[in-house]
């Protein structure tokens, strides 16, 4: 059972630690700041963290003590003559960092390798722990490009990186709103990966163009990487075959939603947090649950012991839901502040805190 957990929120980057059955604030760094995320190098040990400062742009930190100590590293950065279509995708604009979105560590055998995923759409390397990064050219000059737009802001952005075990050159990436894109040796080419999604919002004879796909959070089987699942705009999908295809699922009482999880050693074992769909953006009839599948998406739980079933408001954005090694554990918490944990896959869940401000993401350490 994993004894802390990391919350990235809008004043800062909450530091709990298990105290016997208790789990208790430890500490906060970059108190005030806006934490977008965080991210635990299990290689190393070393922690990055997001920040999003406004006015004075985006800031990248790392600690190689467990937060006792935070040194400012480099930032992704555009060249004056890249560019990105904005709203509708029909204008274009100079690109300019606004979010680093994600991170991700490279595998085992490579040393120093971080991904990044920002906004608007760039997907960035470095080779020395952040202290430098580099945009990676074969997928921002790819001419689908230019078809990819903004969905819940005015920019595409890459939020999920997933990273093969089996063989570092092998990456999946999702884009909201541009798809699942699969490249297969070490970023140099890349190629579509979305068979089988769907989008409603777009014209009917457009809905299955693979290129303009809002998957809201794309999450990997540890064990079985070629199991893949995404939390869609539309949907639930679910891949057996490492993004080559992918298959709907329909659930109940929703199957709009931001977040997802997966088992880490069983693939048929995921984690959803419904919501309604555009219009509001809340649980469906204020009653706050987690469903969960454990055969693969044929049939889901409505997991809601312990969570409020009545004037709950809480939404839960794609990175603030995490489960660590053991899959046992669970924690996840929402833009109203309030914190729950389960160290039973989800049967049950206790409330860590329920006024901490708007929360990014959530991790295990």
């Amino acid at each position: 059972m994993s004894d802390r957990l990391l919350v990235s929120t809008r004043k800062g980057l909450f530091d709990y630690r298990l105290d016997g059955r208790a789990w208790v604030r430890w500490a906060v760094h970059f108190l005030g700041d806006n934490v977008s995320y965080t991210l635990v190098d299990h290689r190393d040990s070393s922690w990055y963290a997001a920040l999003n400062l406004g006015h004075f742009g985006c800031k990248l930190h790392r600690s190689t003590d467990q937060g006792a100590t935070w040194s400012e590293i480099a930032v992704p950065a555009y060249a004056a003559d890249d560019v990105v279509s904005t709203g509708d995708g029909k204008q274009t604009q100079a690109a300019v960092l606004k979010l680093v979105w994600t991170l991700a560590a490279g595998a085992a055998d490579q040393p120093g390798r971080l991904w990044a995923g920002t906004i608007p759409g760039g997907l960035f390397r470095s080779d020395d722990h952040g202290e430098s990064w580099h945009l990676v050219r074969s997928l921002w000059d790819c001419p689908q490009r230019e078809r990819w737009f903004g969905g819940g802001f005015d920019w595409p952005g890459i939020h999920s990186i997933c990273v093969d075990p089996r063989d570092s050159s092998v990456l999946r990436i999702a884009i909201s709103c541009g798809g699942v894109w699969r490249g297969d040796d070490d970023g140099q080419t890349w190629a579509l990966s979305a068979r089988g999604m769907r989008a409603a919002y777009m014209p009917p004879e457009m809905s299955n163009d693979q290129a303009i796909q809002d998957p809201h959070c794309m999450v990997q089987c540890a064990a079985a990487p070629d199991h893949l699942w995404v939390q869609h705009h539309n949907g639930i999908f679910r891949s057996r075959d490492s993004g080559a295809s992918w298959q709907e699922l329909q659930v109940s009482p929703s199957s709009f939603g931001f977040a997802a999880a997966v088992h880490p050693a069983d693939p048929q074992t995921a984690w959803f947090i419904p919501a309604v769909k555009d219009e509001r953006r809340v649980p469906v009839d204020g009653q706050l649950c987690v469903t969960r599948t454990r055969d693969g998406g044929d049939s889901f739980e409505q997991l809601r012991r312990g969570l409020p079933q009545q004037d709950a408001y809480d939404l839960v954005l794609r990175h603030a839901l995490a489960i660590d090694s053991s899959g046992d554990c669970l924690a996840f918490a929402s833009t109203t502040g309030n914190f729950w944990f389960s160290d039973d896959q989800g049967d049950r869940w206790e409330q860590i805190n329920g006024h901490l401000p708007p929360v990014a993401a959530v991790c295990f350490c």
